[in-house]
């Protein structure tokens, strides 16, 4: 990797680290807007061992189906332990790590489901094949990987909006409406069960599985 490439790396955790504490008060109008509404379904369906990979503070927490063994990750040591206040808080059970999504301290095969929530649109693209790369490796070869992020609107007007909002995403948040996740699927060894939008067309859901070697 560059030595570029790993300045906006660490530049984009050292944004979660500084916001980690107003992390909830700046991203509540879209939490109570929207986000709580469809977290559930983000979730839906799995069992067994699952994986809230990139966690933040915490907010899907009460979205986990009943009776799964949850494990959190995040790369900034400052979202997660807002996560374990947040954990307490709620009388959960949730093993949380401090681990980049390039290099998660999982060993492999074992999650049955692992979903990523607005979490590829702050990875910067030279680490997008990385990560997904280390989702496919702690996934068990019968499990699911879900990943859910913004897309741009091909609508002109709401399209026009989202650019106008760009500047503020990647600023406050270091995210991007156009993540380059889906080109980096088939170098991961992953292969795609469903894609969707579930809000709109801003916002799409995409369910993968490991790929079966030939």
């Amino acid at each position: 990797m560059s030595q570029s490439m790993q300045v906006e790396s660490l530049n984009a955790r050292k944004t979660y680290e500084r916001i980690a504490s107003i992390y909830d008060l700046l991203d509540a109008p879209y939490e109570i807007g929207w986000k709580r509404a469809l977290r559930r379904r983000m979730f839906e369906g799995l069992t067994g061992a699952i994986l809230d990979a990139g966690c933040g503070t915490g907010c899907n927490f009460v979205a986990y189906p009943h009776g799964v063994k949850a494990s959190g990750c995040d790369a900034s040591a400052a979202m997660l332990e807002r996560a374990r206040m947040r954990a307490d808080k709620l009388g959960m059970m949730v093993e949380l790590r401090c681990s980049d999504l390039t290099r998660l301290d999982w060993a492999d095969n074992t999650f049955d489901g692992i979903v990523a929530t607005f979490v590829f649109a702050c990875i910067e693209d030279h680490e997008q094949a990385a990560a997904l790369s280390e989702l496919r490796r702690v996934c068990k070869p019968e499990g699911e990987i879900r990943i859910v992020d913004y897309r741009l609107s091909p609508r002109p007007l709401v399209r026009a909006r989202q650019k106008l909002m760009s500047a503020w995403l990647n600023g406050t948040f270091a995210a991007t409406y156009t993540p380059t996740t889906e080109n980096y699927f088939a170098e991961a060894g992953l292969e795609v069960i469903e894609e969707k939008y579930i809000r709109s067309d801003v916002l799409k859901m995409i369910r993968l599985r490991p790929r079966k070697a030939n």
